[in-house]
């Protein structure tokens, strides 16, 4: 499993940036996917998911902001983030396994990860 994270940069308080994550080297039927994010000096942590029915799942700090969609088409996921805080601010990492709804926050669920794209965000 390959994923190639895109979308990051610079952006505002209250402004937006939508991510993508394109899978490929495998089959991603029944996968879930997952985004996660590392801010300077702490640990990675999880931002949402989305499982292979469409079932979306947020962490309370995102949630009503960051929308998660996938088109299975052409294996790629989607992260809308909009008003965005300085406290986003973070290198986001999607990932992609065979989740379930007990173990869709967890790192060790997912087998495959991409390799992170920069958000900032400035006050």
């Amino acid at each position: 499993v390959q994923l190639q994270a895109s979308g990051g940069g610079l952006v505002q308080a209250g402004g937006s940036l939508r991510l993508s994550c394109v899978a490929s080297g495998g089959s991603f039927s029944g996968y879930g996917r997952g985004w996660f994010r590392q801010a300077p000096g702490k640990e990675r942590d999880f931002v949402g998911s989305i499982s292979w029915s469409g079932s979306t799942y947020y962490v309370d700090s995102v949630k009503g902001r960051f929308t998660i969609s996938r088109d299975d088409a052409t294996n790629t996921v989607y992260m809308q983030m909009n008003s965005l805080k300085p406290e986003d601010t973070a290198v986001y990492y999607c990932a992609a396994g065979p989740t379930s709804l007990g173990n869709r926050n967890r790192q060790n669920s997912y087998e495959g990860w991409g390799q992170g794209t920069q958000v900032t965000v400035s006050s």
